[in-house]
């Protein structure tokens, strides 16, 4: 069938600047334990959060200086057209394709604002057509590298033959705030990191790393405060509920469950789950959510390891490595993010 989407490529990048989770910890605490009388009893989310390094937009010593809006948002536009850049034109080499053969460009990123939007700025630099079709989307924020390949796939299966490109890009570490003497503030400079990823998908036979079998969204009702941004002069505020593990745990499998039906499949017909790894915490409720051995998420633990929590790309970077030791029949990716929206991606192994 001609209307069968398939990924084509699959690429990641990182900022240049490393920042090793022991250096974040002891910067963290000269900045904030003589100012946050509860710094002391956080200050164990940095070794807890299973994280070794991030990758950061900005050098550790930028971090250290107060910041407004201003000069984060050129530090978004700048490293952020960097790494779309990367990602994108190694999508489309993979792919066996060039920029001006791109129909539509879907971008998500929930970090970091530009108008025009990325793909715009960067449309001469990269080659697109003047009629290309761009979809630049802003607010998903974890669950958009989910929720954004889905998207593509539906701008892809409407044009059989049509090149998508699909980019995530996320600078979460530009919303680390030395104001904010808040158990949310503290932990978000523990978990997140700074990351893109970029796929090409096209409808049509053969090829392809996987076919993109079906796609949807689960919209919890009143549950606006369990994630997301406050907005102020300084920049983003992070807003993170201590509840989210549990409320994985006893949500997730039900709202994945009325995906999967809607698409005439069930769990049992999962053969890998493929989840963004939010924290250590949600990883154990979504392996408790779905009956998983303790542990069996892995590769989610080993990507969490290596980059941090890096908002939407991160989902991509765990199915790389899925991909790269070879898909089961069935996979089903997985995020949660701000709404709060439980996404879900199913995909096919290429026959």
């Amino acid at each position: 069938m001609t209307d069968i989407v398939k990924l084509l490529s699959l690429a990641v990048a990182t900022p240049d600047n490393i920042m090793y989770q022991s250096e974040a910890a002891e910067t963290a605490g000269r900045l904030f334990s003589d100012r946050f009388r509860d710094f002391k009893h956080l200050a164990g989310v940095f070794e807890s959060a299973g994280i070794r390094k991030r990758y950061v937009a900005r050098p550790l010593s930028w971090y250290e200086q107060s910041h407004g809006w201003q000069d984060r948002m050129e530090a978004y536009a700048e490293v952020a057209s960097q790494l779309f850049v990367k990602t994108a034109g190694n999508a489309l080499i993979r792919a066996g394709l060039r920029a001006e053969e791109v129909d539509c460009i879907v971008t998500v990123s929930s970090t970091g604002v530009t108008t025009p939007s990325l793909e715009a700025r960067l449309a001469r630099e990269m080659g697109f057509r003047s009629d290309i079709e761009r979809v630049p989307v802003f607010g998903l924020g974890c669950a958009a590298g989910v929720s954004g390949l889905g998207i593509a796939t539906r701008m892809a299966k409407s044009r059989p033959g049509a090149v998508v490109l699909f980019v995530a890009i996320e600078l979460c570490s530009l919303a680390f705030r030395l104001d904010e003497l808040t158990r949310p503030n503290i932990i978000a400079t523990a978990l997140f990191g700074d990351g893109a990823a970029a796929c090409v998908l096209r409808a049509g036979k053969g090829g392809g790393l996987a076919e993109i079998e079906s796609t949807g969204e689960h919209l919890f009702p009143d549950s606006l405060d369990i994630m997301g941004w406050k907005i102020d002069d300084t920049g983003f505020g992070i807003i993170l509920n201590q509840s989210l593990p549990p409320f994985a745990e006893a949500n997730i499998k039900p709202a994945v469950a009325g995906i999967l039906e809607r698409a005439g499949l069930t769990i049992s017909d999962v053969d890998r789950f493929i989840c963004h790894p939010g924290g250590t915490k949600v990883l154990v409720a979504l392996e408790t959510a779905f009956g998983l051995e303790p542990g069996s998420l892995d590769i989610e633990r080993e990507v969490i390891s290596d980059y941090g929590n890096m908002s939407s790309p991160t989902v991509l970077f765990v199915l790389e490595r899925a991909i790269f030791d070879g898909l089961p029949p069935r996979s089903a990716l997985i995020a949660m993010g701000p709404g709060f929206t439980a996404s879900c991606v199913t995909l096919k192994r290429v026959p």
